[in-house]
């Protein structure tokens, strides 16, 4: 029993419509800021349980939850002849139940997709029965700038039409576990003193609450505190009675009061890692997180060393095997140890004000593999960036970023969110397949090797109409590689090229003794061109490249 889709419309950075299939097992969501996967994983837990950042939606209905775009489109909208209605959140999940008798009770065609199918509909929409009040909020005349969500309700029904469900009669329970979330209250760390407080049994509770009443009575005892009390009174402040004393206003006072000690420390004086790694444990063996089906985690990584993240990444591993787990992460550690067959790429393209998504297993068998045994850190920067430049090595790194630099102030690409990132020129069509499906900006800056037509023109043919991907090299098969292309490139300067390279003149005189050396030295002859505050032209299928990716802001 898994759930297989979801659908979300509307809800926080999602415009219109996203749909997302989802594993049986373990969903990996990665992907740069804003690209949806905290949505994703409050989107599930709010439609499963109806809470939202630990509390019940009834107490935080607002119109932060809706998309920016879709409100101002509505507000723009009542000042025209043809008012839209108010904007609705839908939340779809999609069923996978192998019982006979349960799945009947989730199945039908109660969807927006109108399709048979199993699992739940949520919505966040306005109430029919403020009509009234909402035509004389239009009629009125005045400027609505805002949402009028004081009309706005929320409700749960199932595919089958039943609308009287609720997240009781729901088979599937979600825990959503954030350990960076970090509140604090009169020193203690609510987030900590809440799960231990849910450890408790209600014995051990009474007991805890008695004893902590009976501090009160020896407080007031304190020789010290009789003689405070004393002259609070005598200073005539009030014709009441004022004391110090220890707060007992609730019943629950004391779980605000004491304090969770790890070795003698407070808990919010221990280490963030820590603090992360206990919350974290504590949270997933949690009552609460036993008994649901369904494991939402947030980026597990904060703060966490290697070591102390493949100690937890292990205990989730080993102890929540049949659950099916969701966790987002810009971590490529624990994309590589959880499996990168396991991965959901995501990105938004500004450009197009959509979303895409891309599991690994959709790419080809041959593309699969290459990622599988690849370290995950060149893959999740593909995805992490806004646009990428993918080289052929070190030394074609080295000089594109210089030249980058040459061209933008001294900024390095990183600082305008593209990534250099150096490929083995055999593996740029893997990653290709997935900056094509996720609609990533991409150049590649690649040598001919001598032959142009046959080592870029087909072999890149089929990406020659793609807005996305551009493939930039040189036309000369005379100029093979990235060497003779500089050297060709500063043919009328070769006496500041030669400095730059700590080159002698006599016994570098020409071109071809100045390329035989850059050839044998390649990774030291680009790393002095990247260090020298002295310029040097740059071949124009670089440039070019550099002007592309810089263009598509």
């Amino acid at each position: 029993m898994y759930i297989s889709k979801i659908l979300i419309e509307n809800f926080k950075c999602f415009e219109g419509r996203f749909s997302l299939a989802l594993n049986m097992g373990l969903n990996i969501l990665v992907g740069d800021n804003e690209a949806g996967k905290s949505s994703i994983l409050e989107a599930i837990h709010l439609a499963l349980s109806g809470w939202l950042y630990g509390r019940y939606l009834k107490n935080e209905l607002t119109q932060s939850l809706f998309n920016n775009q879709i409100i101002n489109r509505y507000l723009n909208s009542l000042k025209s002849d043809d008012p839209l209605p108010p904007p609705q959140i839908l939340i779809e999940l999609f069923f996978e139940i192998e019982d006979d008798s349960l799945r009947a009770l989730f199945e039908g065609n109660g969807n927006s997709l109108k399709q048979p199918a199993c699992g739940i509909q949520f919505k966040i929409s306005f109430n029919d029965k403020y009509q009234g009040e909402y035509s004389i909020l239009l009629d009125n005349g005045d400027e609505i700038k805002s949402l009028p969500i004081e009309y706005y309700d929320f409700s749960w029904s199932s595919f089958a039409r039943d609308d009287r469900i609720t997240p009781k009669s729901i088979p599937f329970k979600s825990a959503l576990i954030d350990s960076s979330s970090i509140r604090y209250q009169t020193g203690s760390d609510i987030y900590i003193s809440r799960i231990i407080r849910d450890f408790l049994s209600d014995q051990h509770k009474v007991q805890i609450s008695q004893a902590h009443r009976k501090l009160r009575d020896l407080f007031a005892k304190e020789d010290a505190i009789i003689s405070v009390n004393k002259e609070l009174q005598q200073k005539g402040i009030s014709d009441k009675k004022i004391e110090l004393s220890i707060d007992l206003s609730t019943k629950s006072a004391w779980e605000t009061s004491l304090i969770t000690y790890l070795d003698d420390i407070p808990f919010s004086f221990i280490g963030k890692g820590e603090q992360c790694m206990v919350k974290t444990k504590l949270a997933l063996s949690h009552k609460k997180s036993q008994e649901a089906n369904i494991l939402l985690m947030e980026e597990p990584e904060n703060h966490l060393s290697h070591s102390k993240l493949n100690r937890l990444i292990k205990h989730i591993k080993n102890s929540h095997e049949k659950k099916q787990i969701v966790i987002s992460t810009h971590s490529s550690f624990v994309a590589n140890k959880l499996g990168l067959k396991n991965l959901i790429l995501l990105n938004y393209d500004e450009h197009t004000k959509k979303r895409y998504e891309l599991k690994i297993t959709e790419l080809n068998e041959g593309t699969q593999k290459y990622f599988e045994k690849l370290p995950g850190y060149d893959t999740l920067r593909l995805l992490l960036c806004k646009k990428a430049i993918l080289v052929e090595g070190d030394s074609d790194e080295l000089i594109v970023q210089k030249a980058y630099m040459s061209q933008n102030s001294g900024k390095v690409p990183i600082e305008d969110e593209i990534d250099v990132i150096s490929v083995r020129s055999l593996a740029f069509k893997r990653f290709l397949d997935i900056a094509l499906k996720i609609k990533k900006p991409v150049v590649v800056v690649t040598d001919n090797d001598g032959d142009f037509k046959n080592k870029v023109t087909k072999k890149y043919e089929n990406y020659k109409d793609i807005s996305t991907i551009k493939i930039c090299a040189d036309s000369n098969n005379d100029l093979p590689t990235l060497e003779p292309q500089i050297v060709e490139a500063n043919n009328s300067q070769l006496k500041i090229l030669r400095k730059i390279l700590n080159l002698d003149e006599d016994t570098f005189k020409d071109k071809n003794s100045i390329i035989k050396y850059m050839e044998n030295n390649k990774t030291d002859c680009a790393l002095k061109i990247f260090e020298s505050d002295k310029n040097i032209t740059y071949p124009q299928y670089i440039l070019d490249a550099i002007r592309w990716e810089y263009e598509q802001k």
